[in-house]
């Protein structure tokens, strides 16, 4: 399904980390005319294409604000392109029961879960009801329940799982007014980036992608998705993760 026809918009929120750029980079290479390019800081650099914006997973305010200066030209395509798998301090992920910290669980569920929930809150209602229109969260492979034969990395595991319910929620509750929205959920795979570095070591040959690489996929595997899709978590490849 080709999906990119003239003055296509997109946003993607956590332009500033390796997948995020990558994203922005094809977009634009897509022949996207706008995109909205949100991080933190908002210094992605400007051009005529992209649009930077701040926002803070942390503040539904800063979120409520972004969606607001989207309003007038509403998003095609919605990419979340955030996650914390180790915290600014380090802690993270813990590997025993033992291990667990209240605090460090807040702060995980608040950047994996709540953020990208908020991000729904105020940017779902902006989708176009009258043609095809994605909104995708970046996922992960561990937070697959049934998929889960390991255990450890708790926090990690059950915000992704979290994350992947909401995902299923937001979805049917869209498809009453929304016949041809899409929200999915997207495991980039093992990427070359902060996220994934101190986890690098013992990786199969081939197994770790480049952000652009990663990044290429996940549009491709976007182009294929239908309606019936919905709710569900894809990988890079365009497998299903089970639920």
């Amino acid at each position: 399904m080709d999906d990119t026809p003239q003055d296509k918009t997109a946003a993607v929120f956590g332009a500033s980390g390796g997948i995020g750029r990558a994203l922005c980079s094809r977009l634009q290479e897509r022949g996207y005319t706008q995109i909205f390019a949100g991080s933190r800081a908002g210094d992605t650099a400007a051009d005529d294409v992209i649009r930077p914006f701040t926002f803070d997973l942390g503040s539904e305010a800063s979120i409520e604000a972004a969606a607001k200066e989207m309003a007038h030209t509403p998003p095609d395509i919605i990419l979340v392109a955030t996650g914390v798998l180790t915290l600014a301090d380090g802690a993270g992920p813990e590997r025993s029961l033992r291990n667990l910290n209240p605090e460090v669980m807040r702060q995980v569920f608040q950047l994996n879960t709540i953020g990208p929930a908020l991000v729904a809150k105020h940017m779902l209602p902006l989708m176009p009801r009258e043609r095809r229109c994605v909104f995708a969260a970046l996922s992960a492979r561990i937070g697959s329940i049934g998929d889960n034969r390991l255990g450890g990395w708790h926090s990690y595991r059950a915000s992704k799982a979290a994350l992947n319910m909401l995902i299923r929620n937001f979805s049917i509750e869209m498809a009453r007014t929304h016949k041809q929205a899409i929200i999915v959920g997207l495991h980039p795979g093992t990427v070359d980036t902060q996220l994934s570095q101190p986890f690098q070591g013992g990786l199969p040959e081939g197994q770790l992608l480049s952000p652009d690489q990663s990044a290429g996929s996940l549009l491709g595997v976007i182009d294929t998705l239908l309606p019936a899709d919905s709710g569900h978590v894809f990988d890079w490849a365009g497998k299903p993760v089970p639920a």
